[in-house]
């Protein structure tokens, strides 16, 4: 027997295929609403026959949004993007997609909204990424009081683009690893299935209207330390070199000029290089996934059963304390 109709706009993402997964998992009738329905195939067979519907939207557009919402009982909206891409910038999906979708729930009488936002999100940050979190968390309350707002610090999991990232290159000869501001930053980095399963539960249970969680695994670490982790898991020495936030924009400038006649994203950003320079880790006296009788996930316990496959002898290599 199913229960509530969720619409989970970007499920087909890093955070939304897990959301989707625990949907279903729950008997929820869930409708997948992505720009690409035909990459989001791989979702289906996460459900029963029928369970997971996929939907063409596209947050950008008001009618599509709003031909996602009808009916449901309660909308996610995971869309997000690190940096800006054709029409795909910080002000349409971060600030006016998230209050067209607020609208358009509100218009459908839906029960919950989820809103997936980041720590650091506040509309006087000198980021863009996080200005534009800010100004969507005040768009979506605006339109939506009743919204719970969900804001993650760095996200691990098997398709993350943090620790695989660094690992990947670990793996480059010669090349050392960047510590950006000196590795000093700190993060609190937040497994996928725990967030998944926060956003799962603001959209199907009531208590939790209104109400903004930061979400951050049980351990701090520094840029270094993140670093050192990725060396650790993936059985590699490979020398660190400290990056001076100056030095750091100067590279961030020439990636992005390269990049820009490129269909790739640049590596690195000016605006990620402003944000590296501010920690992001859960806030004194925030709700947090305890709050939600969620324990949080070790980032040990996790990322070497993904990170392996960047040893010297890949998922064949023996434990480092084995070898």
């Amino acid at each position: 027997m199913t229960r509530d109709l969720v619409t989970v706009i970007g499920g087909s993402g890093f955070i939304g295929r897990y959301v989707v997964r625990l949907l279903a998992k729950q008997n929820h009738r869930v409708r997948v609403a992505v720009r690409h329905p035909n990459e989001a195939l791989f979702l289906k067979p996460m459900g029963d026959v029928g369970q997971i519907q996929l939907l063409e939207t596209n947050i950008r557009n008001a009618a599509s949004v709003a031909r996602a919402v009808d009916g449901a009982d309660a909308v996610v909206n995971l869309v997000g993007i690190l940096q800006p891409s054709g029409r795909q910038d910080f002000q349409s999906v971060h600030v006016a997609g998230p209050e067209a979708v607020a609208k358009a729930a509100v218009a459908a009488g839906v029960r919950r909204l989820v809103q997936l936002s980041a720590i650091g999100a506040d509309r006087r940050a000198d980021s863009a990424y996080a200005r534009s979190k800010g100004e969507g968390e005040i768009s979506v309350r605006a339109a939506f009081p009743a919204a719970t707002v969900m804001r993650p610090s760095i996200v691990f999991g098997a398709e993350d683009g943090f620790f695989n990232r660094f690992a990947g290159l670990a793996c480059v000869p010669l090349l050392p690893l960047p510590l950006i501001g000196g590795g000093k930053t700190r993060f609190q980095p937040v497994y996928v299935c725990d967030v998944a399963e926060a956003v799962t539960r603001a959209a199907t249970q009531d208590g939790l209207a209104g109400q903004t969680f930061e979400l951050g695994g049980p351990k701090v670490y520094s840029f270094r330390e993140i670093l050192e982790l990725v060396l650790a898991q993936t059985q590699r020495e490979k020398m660190m070199l400290p990056v001076p936030f100056f030095a750091a924009r100067l590279v961030a400038a020439m990636a992005q000029a390269v990049f820009a006649v490129s269909p790739f994203d640049a590596p690195l950003t000016m605006d990620q290089v402003e944000l590296l320079k501010h920690d992001n880790v859960v806030a004194e006296g925030a709700r947090t996934l305890r709050d939600l009788g969620i324990e949080p996930t070790p980032a040990e316990a996790i990322v070497g059963s993904y990170l392996e496959r960047y040893r010297k002898q890949g998922e064949f290599a023996k434990p480092a304390e084995a070898a």
